[in-house]
């Protein structure tokens, strides 16, 4: 039986591909497990699913800060953490999602000569993954673009980007049984990432009276961030979803998100309208704004930068978004997704057979 190592943390994003790729890699014979941090949001995604790993990992910051001069040293104990658990489980190859776990996972793995396949989900390579490209074997992108910004010697393929296939089969029924709505508004879903959007939040409950006067809102707000008092027939708050995300989407007429890929490619998928709201440049490395730009002259998304958002802007976007929202299904609709989960799994399987040759 193959056997494969996934990594990735840090983040949600970092996470999800690799859940879209578990069950597939395991229906088609390969014994998976994964390499995350001891703390961190993956070891919560990945849960008993698969034997887990933890190591121990430094954050790369872009900025200043004092453990900036202890983390090399934690990320130095992740490479031997990471020869320990691979000369023991000893896998055929390495999925690499990202994120500042997996960087010594990637650099444990070439000294061992076991191949790495690294994916990019955004726009421009993320810092972890553009010091981790050395030690790959190959590198998957989810956008043409991203090639633009490789070393031309860097062996890679557009594969686009692994959609979990449970969020395809979601109930419409379940969500509203769950929410408490009814039929006769239609109903947004608000998402802000993992740790949820203070911005957005603040956006959103500063126009709530106008918005529920027009829709119902399901609002997955972030840990700590839910506001009791604001309880109201229409607006239901979640800190967190998981299982029941596929229901809320199947209910969902409209979304507002953050520019994540992965939440791009999922709206795209399951064709909803949406207004995306991107982590801006002042506390990002921009890869939001540019996956929204990206998406936006493609046709698929109204987008509002956090610059100018407010109650007033947010409350307008969203009618705007809700008047023309045939002319984003037709738009999306238009577009051949790849079978991101197929075509890397062909990229895996092609790299762990000719390993050695």
């Amino acid at each position: 039986m193959p056997r494969i190592i996934l990594t990735g943390g840090g983040s949600a994003g970092h996470v999800t591909p690799n859940l879209a790729l578990i069950p597939e890699l395991q229906q088609r014979g390969w014994e998976a497990a994964y390499i995350g941090t001891h703390s961190g949001i993956e070891r919560q995604l990945i849960g008993d699913s698969i034997p887990y790993y933890p190591i121990s990992a430094g954050k790369l910051r872009r900025y200043f800060d004092w453990k900036n001069f202890t983390d090399p040293f934690r990320v130095l104990k992740g490479v031997f953490d990471s020869l320990r658990i691979l000369r023991r489980h000893r896998p055929d190859i390495i999925f690499s999602k990202g994120g500042f776990v997996s960087l010594p996972v990637a650099a444990a793995a070439r000294f061992l000569r076991i191949p790495v396949v690294l994916h990019e989900s955004d726009f421009t390579p993320g810092l972890a993954n553009r010091l981790a490209l050395p030690f790959a074997t190959h590198l998957c992108v989810t956008f043409p673009e991203t090639l633009e910004h490789l070393p031309p010697k860097s062996k890679a393929s557009v594969t686009g980007n692994p959609i979990r296939r449970s969020l395809l089969n979601g109930d419409p029924t379940k969500a509203r049984e769950l929410c408490g709505f009814d039929q006769e508004k239609p109903v947004i879903l608000v998402m802000g990432g993992s740790l949820g959007a203070a911005k957005i939040n603040e956006a959103v409950r500063a126009c709530l009276p106008m918005l529920l006067a027009e829709f119902q809102i399901a609002h997955i707000c972030g840990k700590g961030n839910t506001q009791p008092e604001l309880a109201a027939h229409g607006y239901r708050q979640f800190e967190y979803v998981g299982r029941e995300l596929p229901h809320l989407f199947a209910l969902a007429d409209l979304a507002i998100s953050r520019a994540g890929a992965n939440a791009l490619f999922e709206l795209l998928a399951l064709n909803k309208p949406h207004l995306l709201i991107p982590l801006s440049q002042s506390a990002s490395r921009g890869d939001q704004v540019l996956n929204a730009r990206s998406f936006a002259r493609q046709g698929f998304s109204a987008v509002l930068e956090e610059e100018q958002l407010t109650g007033a802007s947010l409350l307008s976007a969203v009618q705007e978004l809700w008047r023309n929202r045939e002319q984003y299904r037709r738009a999306m609709s238009g577009m051949k997704l790849a079978d991101a989960v197929t075509e890397i799994i062909g990229v895996i399987d092609a790299i762990s057979k000719n390993k050695g040759s």
